[in-house]
């Protein structure tokens, strides 16, 4: 039985609980003097539904990963496995292709030592549906009953839920840092490894990238990542801002400042629709119509050198994308501005643009640069673009006009190339990926800091 079922049947037997608790909570308020308990029903039915949602929860999440290992341990186990290649590739396609069968997601088998394998998967699948949902009904009811038993008139259940929600809080603020301490931990370990084959010096001060993923030594000077980071603040953080920074800025005060309300319930989620727009189509829009458009137009100019693949393209069609993330934070900073203050500086004999320009913007900068923050993040890891656009030549250059690349797409290079994981080359990977991490998290704390300054100037 597969875990959405078991979830659902977790969320039946919670419901049944709820409303079980609530009606001998009821009970209670009839039978008590006055027709007071020490908490509401809604209290009481919260508490044995959560007493049987979460072991059963936990039950089914951890039956999912241990029920696939179970079925084929019982199938390694029968006679029909005895001819089985001990270990390798041709073992596990035999398995799948049993399983498939078994499962009913396929029609038939092409090995004929997978035929054998059928029933003995059918067998233990049908004992693996079976204990678990056994196993789920009889978790959830015990769970529910001895919470379903506790529930008194004088039982304080609305401190044990508010307990347990926060519990559930705690737990999913821990699982978001956990996760953030894994993604470091993983990348530092790889990154020390590729830093022993190559000196850092060589990876963070060359001035030439092109690894050999086929090449048995490795050599340092092929290991230069400045231009991968050239390409990344280029594209990302200054073309793309250039462009995003001011027209996301512009939209936001014409939105809040200007556009009447018949305007602004169009134009607003006409801006937003851009952020739901897949990355690759903007590559497409980037690689086939902006730029050929600025290699014509630099041709036209005299520039004969102008690449099909630029920067500038890439960049353009970026800062297009990000758009949305600065106007809708700006949007609501500038809206979010006590009316007071626009009516202080009205009432002074300052101007709309004055106001806009010296008390409305000052007072919204903390949401500004949040905004222009997750814009930079968003298009320092943009990658689709960039492959479609950019070209993946690591040049150190200023001129916009020139193909560039930048960490991201680099970084799928390397892990998608042809190199052992033990390469230089792929490990390079996990040394970028550890740079930009680091360079991304210097970005925030600064957007704090900056942020911090000016809430207490204007709080």
């Amino acid at each position: 039985m597969s875990p959405t079922i078991l979830l659902l049947l977790a969320l039946g037997l919670g419901l049944a609980g709820w409303l079980a608790a609530r009606a001998r909570a009821y009970g209670f308020k009839r039978e008590a003097v006055g027709g007071r308990l020490a908490a509401l029903p809604s209290y009481y039915a919260w508490y044995v539904a959560l007493w049987v949602l979460i072991p059963a929860v936990i039950f089914v999440v951890a039956w999912s990963f241990i029920a696939p290992q179970m079925v084929t341990n019982s199938v390694l186990a029968s006679p029909a496995a005895a001819n089985l290649p001990e270990f390798g590739f041709l073992r596990s396609t035999i398995l799948n292709e049993a399983l498939a069968v078994a499962r009913g997601d396929a029609h038939g088998v092409f090995n004929p030592l997978a035929k054998d394998l059928v029933e003995p998967f059918r067998d233990a699948l049908a004992q693996s549906r079976m204990i678990g949902l056994a196993a789920t009904i009889v978790i959830g009811f015990l769970g529910g009953a001895w919470a379903f038993l506790r529930i008194k008139p004088d039982f304080a259940a609305r401190t044990r839920v508010e307990r347990i929600v926060m519990a559930i809080l705690l737990l999913a603020s821990l699982v978001a840092i956990l996760t953030t301490l894994g993604i470091l931990v993983s990348l530092t370990f790889e990154t020390i490894r590729f830093f022993g084959m190559i000196s850092p010096v060589d990876f963070l001060f060359g001035t030439h990238w092109g690894p050999d993923p086929m090449s048995e030594a490795a050599d340092p000077s092929r290991y230069g990542a400045i231009p991968l980071f050239w390409g990344t603040i280029y594209i990302g953080a200054i073309i793309a801002m250039i462009v995003a920074i001011p027209l996301g800025l512009m939209s936001a005060i014409y939105l809040t400042q200007y556009a009447s309300p018949k305007w602004r319930t169009w134009l607003k989620p006409a801006l937003e629709i851009l952020a739901g727009v897949p990355t690759v189509v903007y590559g497409y829009f980037a690689a086939l119509t902006v730029a050929p458009v600025i290699r014509d137009a630099a041709v036209a100019v005299g520039i004969s050198s102008a690449s099909s693949e630029s920067a500038l393209a890439a960049g353009l069609v970026m800062g297009v994308m990000i758009i949305p993330f600065v106007s809708s934070m700006a949007d609501d900073s500038i809206a979010a501005v006590p009316q007071a203050m626009r009516d202080g500086s009205l009432a002074m004999g300052a101007t709309k643009s004055e106001t806009i320009k010296r008390v409305l913007v000052p007072a919204a900068l903390p949401g500004i640069v949040a905004g222009i923050m997750l814009a930079i993040s968003r298009a320092i890891g943009e990658t689709m673009i960039v492959v479609m656009a950019a070209g993946a030549a690591a040049n150190l250059t200023a001129n916009p006009l020139e193909a560039m690349t930048t960490v991201t797409f680099q970084i799928v290079a390397m892990l998608t190339g042809e190199g052992s994981f033990d390469h230089p080359a792929t490990l390079s990977a996990f040394a970028l990926g550890f740079v930009l991490f680091l360079v991304t998290l210097g970005l925030n704390f600064i957007a704090l800091r900056v942020v911090k300054r000016f809430r207490e100037a204007y709080e």
